[in-house]
């Protein structure tokens, strides 16, 4: 396997790999905030927040993954 070809494995691997803590997260976060919602309306204006943030911070991991895989890409 030439160099070019362990690279693009590695980044896609990479990025596989570290999509797919952030999308299950991010589906949990969701799911419990509009079941929180759904059981008390009235407090809808502090959990979207809270919620958004979560989200934030799940989605970090994902664009940490995608660092390496460019790192991998381009600068090794």
């Amino acid at each position: 396997m030439d160099p070019i070809s362990a690279k693009v494995l590695a980044a896609g691997i990479c990025m596989g790999l570290g999509a797919i803590g952030p999308a299950i997260a991010e589906g949990f976060v969701g799911a419990k905030a509009m079941e929180a919602i759904g059981r008390n309306p009235a407090v809808s204006d502090k959990i979207i927040p809270n919620m958004i943030v979560a989200m934030a911070i799940c989605e970090s991991t994902g664009i940490y993954s995608l660092v390496i895989a460019l790192i991998v890409l381009f600068a090794v």
